[in-house]
């Protein structure tokens, strides 16, 4: 398969525009949702307590890393558009039935929210399956995703906005369950390459399990495992810090605070179109290792009091980086992870963050208000530095020891 194949490919393409629409979707509910709840309730705990159960759900959905496994990539994609357009469809249409309890709205959230991390987890390691397990090729096609992903991430926030101030934000959450509607479709009639599925009579094995018994044994995704964890939770805690930094430097300039969000998007959509024309002729591994040092080296740029502009380009340059390193890493986790194992891999990691990932936004909150933004930025980015390092030497020893015992076995 050829770089332009790529673009011929059914399956892919069906991937790649399933993402697109579906992803925009789940984005503007990210903003409709809390929106909804807040004005239709007029209680900012309720709204809070919906996000908190929402995280809880996506922890949950890591725990079906396994069913994934056993149905198939395609068909558990499937399965979880078809179930979540007619839950996320149900709350407007309660609501305006006027038969939308609380409870009943956080079990139709937690229905959502539960089906995401399969979701997720099935299309990333269905992708192997659709362009076949040629590095270059699946480095493309990864780049490929990952800039979809931003792409949706970019637009869904401010498509959301501009139809909330139009229609509504209840009109807002029918269009969310409208595109999963329209996921499901993609998928079924251009997505065809089934996934590994495991046979009926292999041994049941836990997802976290099998994947630790994995890890254990992997010299490289190992630490990379444990290091990107740690390092998703410490980029949640500081866009939880953002909006305070923004309130407390330039006032209450909210449009600041979406213009960076912006601005990582759209840094991540230039890296991944950058990344799919170089990562199949690179080291992959060099990349991803010297690469995720360019994420952490611009986030010192926001302990600098000045103007906004240097605040969205921090976070532009760091999305950048990011769009640059997500192809070549993502290429070197499928390829090194057994097929049986990919889902189940996808969804412990995915888990860990859910869970890691309150904790950590409970304890930044304090830590702003006690120590103030500057102090508690030092701690985050600190943090996050020293865990890039860490990933960064792994990989670079890793790099090392391979081109070793290539040499050694050719003397």
């Amino acid at each position: 398969m050829s770089k332009r194949d790529l673009f011929r490919n059914p399956g892919l393409i069906g991937i790649l525009s399933r993402e697109v629409v579906s992803l925009t979707g789940s984005q503007m509910t990210w903003v409709a949702l809390p929106w909804f709840v807040l004005t239709t309730s007029g209680s900012a705990t309720r709204m809070t307590v919906v996000l908190a159960v929402e995280a809880a759900a996506v922890a949950a959905g890591g725990f079906a890393g396994g069913l994934a496994t056993r149905l198939g990539a395609r068909r558990t994609m499937l399965i979880c558009d078809g179930v979540r357009a007619p839950l996320m469809a149900a709350i407007p249409l309660l609501h305006m039935a006027d038969a939308l309890s609380f409870p009943l709205l956080l079990l139709l959230v937690f229905g959502v929210g539960v089906f995401a991390t399969p979701s997720f987890a099935s299309r990333t390691s269905l992708l192997p399956d659709l362009v076949g397990e040629d590095e270059a090729r699946l480095g493309e096609a990864n780049a490929l995703l990952q800039t979809a992903n931003r792409l949706a991430a970019l637009l869904g926030p401010p498509i959301a906005g501009v139809l909330i101030g139009v229609f509504g934000a209840t009109e807002v959450l029918l269009i969310d369950a409208a595109t999963f509607v329209v996921g499901f479709l993609l998928t079924a009639t251009l997505v065809r390459a089934p996934g590994i599925v495991v046979e009926p009579d292999a041994p049941k094995e836990h997802a976290f399990g099998a994947v630790y018994r994995f890890l254990k044994q992997d010299p490289l995704l190992r630490p990379w495992s444990v290091v990107l964890i740690l390092g998703d939770v410490m980029w949640l805690a500081l866009f939880a810090a953002l909006p305070v930094l923004v309130l407390e430097r330039f006032g209450e300039r909210p449009a600041v605070v979406g213009l960076t969000f912006a601005g990582f998007g759209l840094g991540a959509v230039v890296g991944g179109a950058i990344a799919f024309r170089l990562v199949g002729s690179v080291d992959r591994i060099l990349l991803a290792s010297l690469g995720e040092i360019g994420m952490a080296v611009p986030l010192w740029l926001l302990l600098v009091h000045s103007g906004p502009a240097l605040l969205v380009f921090a976070f532009v340059a760091a999305g950048l980086a990011n769009g640059l390193v997500n192809p070549a890493l993502h290429t070197i986790v499928q390829l090194r992870t057994p097929r049986e194992l990919r889902t189940k891999l996808y969804s412990v990691v995915i888990t860990g963050t859910a869970i890691l990932g309150p904790v950590a936004l409970v304890a930044t909150g304090p830590a702003l208000e006690r120590f103030g933004v500057d102090w508690t930025l030092v701690v985050l980015v600190g943090i996050d530095t020293a865990l890039v390092l860490l990933f960064s030497a792994a990989g670079l020893r890793f790099r090392a020891a391979s081109r070793k015992l290539a040499t050694a076995s050719l003397t």
